[in-house]
């Protein structure tokens, strides 16, 4: 059982599941275990090395190298409808496209290993155990870690950022997605023993909370420091609307990311961040009633202006970003576990209406469709003019990983 569900259990919450959600449950499951299966068909035709992660605009399938931050999450997600459905043939497309992915273990030039290995290998040595993936994983921390900084108290994102507001150019950027790779960092001190993996992804994250999280709790994506010091340079966006404005995914990252950092610490100072950033979100006058979040909160607001050289100026559709809620959802189903009662009921509602919401027609895409991509309507970056109004394959990794969470209670 998994620590979050066992806090749960130990909290007095009982199985709610009615047989009517269990028939919501398995309809996904069942639809996603179609979708993978024409996705797979279709992998067939392309580079053995192409992962799959949205589509172009005929709605045809585009792929990535293994290089891009985005691999891991279509092994990731056989894994999951493996877990759902215990099909072999799934089963086994998740073994063949994870060990694809081993040259990545000693990859060190971006900071997404935790994304590219952890929901692959990671997935794939919680549900077969063998000891192999264990190792590959323990060295892609290690790789992790030359990334990190002890003056700057924080692991490396990018090699560089440039500003949207002109020629600056950052050195030391970190975006708040990074709390996501932390979680290989925790794996590997456990597994190993080795401390120093730990006290790197503590410290990334208590820099994090510092600079990146607002005293209202919504969150800066970009933080830039100046390596001599430590100091904050800069607080920007990358892909939000504009440096004050709250970017939906990002908000997502520091949600579930703070979630995760609290199961594996235990300090509430990571808690109290997570349930302040969850109810920052559910509480936002800008949420849509769906509760699947435009892609900035605060797009197209007075007071909040995108950097000239930001496609943000040119697009005045309020897009949704069902990324950000798939991500929220399944971090919902885990915070819930970690609060008492009351609110526990209110964040696992909320997860509960907004994964109805994604498997429901306005945003589940129709069989066949979509690029044989789960979700439709996800935002990659509108500041670079990018992924805009399309299916992502992380949507469907956190929708699935939503559904296997759900089940289990």
């Amino acid at each position: 059982m998994k620590p979050w569900l066992c806090l749960a259990v130990a909290a007095g919450l009982t199985a709610y599941t009615s047989f009517t959600e269990k028939d919501f449950i398995n309809s996904n499951t069942g639809f996603a275990r179609q979708q993978l299966t024409h996705m797979l068909h279709e992998t067939e035709t392309r580079d053995s090395l192409a992962f799959p992660r949205t589509t172009d605009k005929a709605g045809k399938m585009t792929t990535t190298s293994m290089y891009d931050w985005t691999p891991g999450f279509f092994p990731g997600s056989l894994w999951y409808a493996y877990e759902l459905t215990k099909d072999p043939v799934l089963r086994q497309q998740a073994v063949r496209w994870t060990e694809k992915l081993a040259p990545l273990q000693h990859f060190t030039q971006h900071h997404d290993l935790g994304f590219m290995m952890y929901c692959s290998y990671g997935n794939a040595y919680r549900l077969t155990g063998n000891p192999a993936y264990r190792d590959i994983l323990v060295q892609g921390a290690r790789s992790l870690s030359t990334r990190y900084n002890p003056v700057t108290k924080s692991i490396k994102s990018w090699n560089a950022f440039k500003s949207w507001h002109g020629e600056q150019m950052y050195r030391y950027p970190v975006i708040i997605d990074n709390l996501m790779n932390l979680e290989l960092l925790f794996f590997a001190s456990k597994v190993t023993g080795d401390t120093s993996f730990r006290h790197i992804a503590v410290s990334h994250a208590e820099t994090a909370m510092h600079n990146q999280i607002r005293p209202d709790y919504s969150s800066y994506h970009v933080v830039c420091y100046d390596t001599t010091n430590g100091k904050v340079l800069a607080r920007e966006t990358a892909q939000g609307y504009a440096d004050n404005s709250t970017w939906a995914r990002g908000q997502a990252w520091g949600i579930y990311g703070f979630t995760m950092i609290y199961r594996e610490t235990k300090d509430p100072r990571f808690l109290k961040t997570a349930t302040g950033m969850a109810d920052w979100f559910l509480n936002s006058k800008n949420l849509p009633k769906d509760k699947v979040p435009y892609w900035d909160f605060n797009a197209q607001e007075k007071g909040y202006a995108p950097g000239m050289r930001s496609n943000a100026v040119n697009v005045k559709t309020k897009y949704r970003d069902v990324s950000a809620a798939a991500i929220v959802a399944s971090a919902l189903f885990e915070l819930s576990g970690y609060v008492d009662v009351a609110r526990g009921a209110k964040y696992r509602q909320a997860a509960i209406d907004m994964l109805h919401v994604l498997g429901s027609p306005a945003y589940r895409a129709p069989e066949g469709a979509n690029g044989n991509f789960i979700l439709m309507h996800s935002v990659g970056s509108i500041p670079h003019n990018n992924e805009i109004d399309v299916p992502l394959v992380y949507a469907d990794y956190y929708f699935l990983e939503a559904l296997q969470r759900y089940k289990n209670l």
